[in-house]
C-alpha cells in the first residue's frame, strides 16, 4: 500500500509538471500578449507593463521564474481580468460557485444515468429499453452549448419561468444543472447498460439464477456491483471536469465561476489565470482518479493496491 502511495505521489508531482510546463510553452507560442487587448495603448505603456510583469524577459527566464513562484505556492496575479488580483485568490472564490453547481449536475447524472442503465439492460429490446436508448443517443450527440441555449430560449426567453442568468435564487440553478448533467447523465445510461447486459449474461448469474437466488439479491448484490465498475472509472475525470466548471454553460449563463474566468483568459491572454486553472484542473483530475482506485477496492475486493 505505501508503495502504491509513493508510486502515484511521485506519478502526480511528474503529471503536473509535464501538464504546467506544454501549457506554457504553447501559451507563450501564440502571437501577441495581454496588453494587447488594451484600448489603443502606446507602445511605451506597453513595454512598461511587460516589464512590469517580466513579459520583456526570454522565454526561458519566464518559465523558470513562473515554476520557481509555483513551487513557493506563488501563482501569480491577473494581467487583464482582475488586475494584480492574486489567481490564487481568483480560484479560491470562483471554484466553490462552479463546484456547488457541478455538484447537483453530478448527483442528478448519477442519481438518473445508473438506475435508467440497469432497467433498459433489464427490459432489453422492449419499449422501455427503445426509448431510452433514443433517449440516451439525443443526449450524446447534442453539445452542451445547444442544451444551455434551448433551455434558456424556452424556460427563460419564452415562458419566463426560470431567471436567464445568475445563481441568485433555487431556480437559478435548474437549468445549468440540467445543461451540465445531460451529456453524463445519457453517456453513464449507455455505459451502464452495455455493462449490466454483460454481466448479466456471465455464467454465474445464470449458476445463482438456477439455484433460486432472489431477483433483487441477484440483481443488486452481484450483477450491479460488478457492472458498475466502468462507471465509477468514467466518474473520475467526469468530477473533475464538472467540478472546475462548464466553460460553455457559465459564459451562457452568466455565472461567475472557475469556468468563465477559464474562457475569459485565453480570449484576453491573461498568462496566469490559464496557468493556474490548468494546474488546479490537474491537481483535481490526478486526485479525483486517485479516489475512483479507492473506490474500486471497495466495490470489488479483488482489486487491491498492493502494486
Amino acid at each position: 500500500m505505501w508503495m502504491y502511495l509513493l508510486k502515484r505521489g511521485a506519478t502526480a508531482l511528474l503529471t503536473l509538471f509535464v501538464a504546467a510546463t506544454l501549457t506554457f510553452f504553447i501559451m507563450t507560442a501564440v502571437p501577441g500578449d495581454p496588453f494587447l487587448s488594451e484600448r489603443a495603448p502606446s507602445p511605451e505603456i506597453r513595454e512598461q507593463m511587460r516589464a512590469k510583469y517580466g513579459l520583456d524577459k526570454p522565454v526561458v527566464v519566464q518559465y523558470y521564474n513562473y515554476m520557481k513562484n509555483f513551487m513557493k505556492g506563488d501563482l501569480g496575479v491577473s494581467y487583464v481580468q482582475s488586475k494584480n488580483r492574486p489567481v490564487s485568490e481568483i480560484i479560491r472564490k470562483s471554484f466553490p460557485v462552479s463546484a456547488k453547481v457541478g455538484a447537483l449536475a453530478i448527483l442528478l447524472s448519477v442519481a438518473i444515468g445508473i438506475p435508467l442503465g440497469c432497467l433498459s439492460a433489464l427490459k432489453r429490446d422492449r419499449f422501455l429499453d427503445n426509448f431510452v436508448r433514443v433517449f440516451s443517443t439525443i443526449g450524446i450527440a447534442v453539445p452542451g452549448f445547444v442544451v444551455a441555449t434551448v433551455l434558456l430560449l424556452v424556460m427563460s426567453v419564452r415562458w419566463k419561468w426560470l431567471p436567464a442568468a445568475g445563481l441568485n435564487t433555487p431556480s437559478s440553478y435548474i437549468m445549468p444543472v440540467l445543461a451540465l448533467a445531460m451529456y453524463p447523465m445519457c453517456y453513464i445510461i449507455r455505459l451502464m447498460r452495455s455493462s449490466m447486459l454483460d454481466v448479466i449474461g456471465q455464467d454465474y448469474i445464470r449458476t445463482a439464477k438456477a439455484k433460486g437466488m432472489r431477483k433483487n439479491n441477484l440483481l443488486f448484490r452481484q450483477a450491479l456491483r460488478n457492472s458498475i465498475l466502468p462507471v465509477i472509472t468514467y466518474l473520475g475525470p467526469l468530477i473533475a471536469g464538472i467540478l472546475t466548471g462548464g466553460f460553455v454553460v457559465e459564459k451562457i449563463f452568466n455565472i461567475p465561476g472557475l469556468g468563465r474566468y477559464y474562457v475569459k483568459s485565453i480570449e484576453c491572454r491573461d498568462y496566469t489565470i490559464i496557468m493556474g486553472t490548468t494546474i488546479f484542473y490537474s491537481g483535481l483530475l490526478i486526485f479525483m482518479m486517485f479516489c475512483c482506485d479507492l473506490v474500486y477496492t471497495v466495490v470489488d475486493p479483488r482489486i487491491t493496491l498492493d502494486r
